[in-house]
C-alpha cells in the first residue's frame, strides 16, 4: 500500500497549475492533502471527486479559505485498502472546528491525516497548538487499543537540528521551540516511529517546506515539518519512506510511505 501526503497550500491554486499533473500521474493508493483552504462546494466536481478515486473533504467551520484537509482513496479498492469508516476532527470539542483531521479506518490500521496548528507566543496560538497536540495524542492512544496507527501530515514542528537548515537561528521561533519539539519527543516515546528516519537514518539536508522568500528552496534552506509516523507494531510493515523534493507547486513538497 502506497500512501502520499502533501500540504498543497491552497487546493484551488495548485489544481490550476501544471504541477497538479503530479496527482493525475500518481500511483498511490491513498493521497492525503493538508491546507486545502477550500469548501468542497467551491471545487469543480471533476477535481473534487476525480474519476478512479473516492474522496473525502473537510473544511474549516470557523474561517473560509483556512486550513482544511482531504483524502483520496483509489478505486476499486483491494480488500486491505477498503475503508471501513471515515470520520472528522478530534473528539475534544475545543479542537474540532478548524478542519484539521480526517480519520480513515482500514481493516488493519487507523489512518489519520492531520494539519496541526501553527503557533506564536503572542496571540495565544502556541497554547492552542500545544493543546491540540495533547488532545491528538490522547485520541490516537485510544484508537491504538483497537489496531495500529498511521499518521501523516504537516506537524508544523521540526523535531531535531538535522530537520532544518538553520537550527541556531531558529531556536526561539515557533516551529522549533523547545516545547513544540518536546511534544515530538513524547510522541515518539509513546511508541510512534518517524518512518523517514527509520529508513534513512540521519540523512541530512532533507526538507519538506521552504519559505517563498530569499530563494530559500533554490538554496535548500528548508525545514522537515511533514511526517509519516507509524505505531511501533507496524514497523515490520514499513517498506519505504521518502520526501519528493523535486515536486513543486506549493511551499511544501510531497512525502510518502509504502507498507507491506
Amino acid at each position: 500500500m502506497k500512501l502520499v501526503s502533501w500540504n498543497v497550500n491552497g487546493f484551488r491554486a495548485i489544481s490550476g497549475k501544471q504541477d497538479w499533473d503530479w496527482f493525475r500521474n500518481s500511483r498511490a493508493d491513498l493521497v492525503a492533502l493538508q491546507e486545502t483552504k477550500a469548501d468542497p462546494a467551491q471545487i469543480p466536481e471533476a477535481e473534487r471527486s476525480p474519476a478512479g478515486w473516492e474522496s473525502h473533504w473537510l473544511a474549516s467551520q470557523t474561517r473560509k479559505g483556512y486550513s482544511g484537509v482531504a483524502v483520496f482513496l483509489r478505486t476499486p479498492c483491494r480488500p486491505e485498502t477498503r475503508p471501513l469508516h471515515v470520520s472528522a476532527e478530534l473528539p475534544d470539542q475545543a479542537y474540532n472546528t478548524e478542519g484539521r483531521l480526517l480519520h480513515v479506518e482500514f481493516p488493519d490500521f487507523h489512518f489519520l491525516n492531520v494539519y496541526f496548528p501553527n503557533g506564536t507566543r503572542d496571540d495565544g496560538r502556541l497554547a492552542y497548538k500545544l493543546g491540540y497536540y495533547e488532545a491528538f495524542l490522547r485520541h490516537v492512544q485510544e484508537l491504538r487499543r483497537q489496531k495500529p496507527i498511521v499518521v501523516c501530515g504537516d506537524f508544523n514542528t521540526a523535531h531535531r537540528p538535522i530537520d532544518l537548515a538553520r537550527p541556531e537561528a531558529n531556536k526561539e521561533h515557533s516551529v522549533f521551540l523547545p516545547e513544540e519539539r518536546a511534544f515530538l519527543d513524547r510522541f515518539i516515546a509513546a511508541g510512534y516511529v518517524d518512518t523517514f528516519r527509520l529508513i534513512h537514518g540521519d540523512l541530512p539536508d532533507m526538507y519538506s517546506w521552504w519559505s517563498y522568500k530569499q530563494r530559500a528552496r533554490e538554496k535548500n534552506v528548508g525545514w522537515r515539518i511533514d511526517y509519516f509516523f507509524v505505531s511501533q507494531e507496524l514497523v515490520p510493515a514499513v517498506r519505504d519512506a521518502w520526501i519528493d523534493m523535486g515536486t513543486y507547486g506549493s511551499d511544501h513538497c510531497p512525502i510518502g510511505l509504502e507498507l507491506a
